[in-house]
């Protein structure tokens, strides 16, 4: 008889960890407290106009082709797939401009003209860089973080190095020009840390960008979240939604199975791609591995305050992903990671999908994301999302030349406390543990609970950390983890 699975949320990781063990002959059924599924990657419509909710980047697209491969599958069997060019554009003034293209040949010319002799030294930068990715995707990502000797190998004994030394440090050695440092330290912030705190061997996320470019699935990433569904419902994967699970039922040591919407559901194992902090809180407080004091002692990742705007116009002088770092980077960073305060002078990104795809907005529109990275745990108010709207606005203005408030249909924010109602995230954060050296692979939250036996967990706040991709191959790992433990 087939073992029956209950999964706790419906974000890429469990939809990964839902395929995998209905391959394996499992009977999965996954709860969503909200009304549609996807977690933080839902999709929101208003008025003609579409945005992703959450994630907006799609980068290292060989983890998306592995997952679909693993079914005998691809990416392209369930959406189309385009190659962003230029990748993206960051402002640091009016007059001062980098657009990133979407090859390195070209970066590497973009690079020289603004600093002399650093085309070279990039080259050798991503060449490092590739080795590095090459190793973590093949040899250390994929592992469940169960001991430090997952990280040992002939190849990582000859970077030992890499581990002790930071991004910052590394490419300020390198590099002068601060336009083309912070370029270079920007990709970390998906790792949810600042680059004076993660380990050099994460450069690896630059040759994520400059090495694999930047992607885009037509009609965004819900089409991910929506090929994953598809590709479990083809399993037998039953999924339930407006499912809130308010207790994990636990006897006698062994996770037996949910109250959800208040009626006793049994099943032989429980698996939670649900914020690890609120999963541990659905048990008897004797049951929990971690405390109150380890989790506020964590470094996590950012929280977000986030705008879907829909404009009477289309905007000029942006790209599909436009980066605004006009003012202190490293102002704005302290401002999340040490002093967690509002920032004072913001940077901020912008998604503009309605550029290069038609499906976000109504003809002659334009439908824009705005991202401010903020400390989780602030407070959060009307009025200060209204604030941070205002600042934006007036420096979008100002830095691309042109009128853009008296054009806005409608807006709609998104904060803190959004994070906390719709995904009971700890502190409202928007991307889990942050990847520094203290809290990197068997440093995390453990996949297995040490406490209730069949009980697992899978998602952000455990292995290998933020991210969609990292969400997808954990997915994989807690699935490998239940069967093995299930000798199935």
């Amino acid at each position: 008889m087939n073992k029956k699975i209950a999964i706790i949320g419906s974000g890429f990781s469990s939809l990964s960890a839902a395929c995998y063990l209905a391959k394996s002959g499992m009977n999965v059924t996954v709860f969503e407290k909200n009304a549609t599924l996807g977690g933080r990657a839902r999709r929101f419509s208003k008025e003609g106009f579409n945005f992703d909710m959450g994630p907006t980047w799609y980068w290292m697209p060989d983890v998306f082709e592995k997952f679909f491969n693993d079914f005998e599958k691809k990416p392209a069997d369930y959406y189309e797939l385009d190659k962003l060019t230029p990748a993206y554009k960051v402002y640091f003034s009016k007059t001062e401009q980098v657009t990133i293209s979407d090859n390195l040949e070209e970066i590497t010319k973009t690079f020289e003209n603004i600093e002399k002799g650093s085309g070279k030294k990039l080259q050798k930068f991503i060449q490092q860089a590739k080795d590095n990715y090459a190793i973590a995707v093949e040899k250390m990502v994929y592992k469940p973080g169960d001991s430090i000797f997952e990280l040992i190998s002939v190849e990582t004994a000859f970077r030992v190095h890499q581990f002790f030394s930071t991004i910052k440090k590394d490419v300020r050695k390198q590099f002068k020009d601060e336009r083309l440092r912070q370029i270079l330290e920007f990709p970390v912030l998906f790792l949810g840390a600042k680059p004076s705190n993660t380990p050099s061997f994460y450069n690896f996320m630059n040759y994520a960008d400059f090495g694999l470019g930047t992607w885009h699935p037509k009609s965004g990433m819900y089409s991910v979240v929506a090929a994953m569904v598809s590709l479990a419902k083809s399993l037998g994967v039953n999924f339930q939604t407006s499912a809130n699970v308010s207790k994990i039922i636990v006897e006698n040591g062994v996770a037996k199975g949910l109250k959800v919407n208040n009626e006793n559901c049994f099943f032989d194992a429980i698996l939670s791609g649900a914020d690890y902090h609120h999963t541990e809180t659905l048990l008897d407080e004797k049951y929990r591995m971690y405390t109150e004091k380890y989790w506020e002692k964590k470094t996590f990742a950012p929280s977000s305050l986030l705008f879907y705007v829909g404009f009477d116009k289309k905007i000029a002088n942006v790209e599909h992903h436009t980066l605004f770092f006009d003012t202190s980077f490293e102002a704005h960073a302290k401002e999340i990671y040490d002093v967690k305060k509002w920032p004072k002078e913001p940077l901020f990104y912008a998604s503009f999908p309605s550029i290069t795809d038609s499906f976000f907005a109504p003809h002659g529109k334009e439908a824009a994301t705005f991202l401010i990275p903020i400390a989780p745990g602030l407070n959060d108010s009307a009025a200060i999302r209204e604030e941070y709207f205002n600042i934006i606005m007036e420096r979008l203005e100002k830095l691309t030349g042109q009128s853009l408030k008296d054009f806005v249909i409608f807006k709609e924010s998104y904060c803190v406390q959004n994070f906390i109602n719709d995904y009971n995230s700890y502190k409202g954060n928007a991307y889990g543990l942050a990847n520094i050296l203290s809290q990197t692979a068997f440093l995390r939250p453990k996949i297995k609970s040490r406490k209730v036996q069949n009980l697992f967990f899978t998602g952000q706040l455990t292995v290998p950390g933020p991210g969609v991709p990292p969400s997808i191959i954990s997915g994989k790992i807690a699935s490998e983890k239940i069967l093995k433990t299930m000798k199935l």
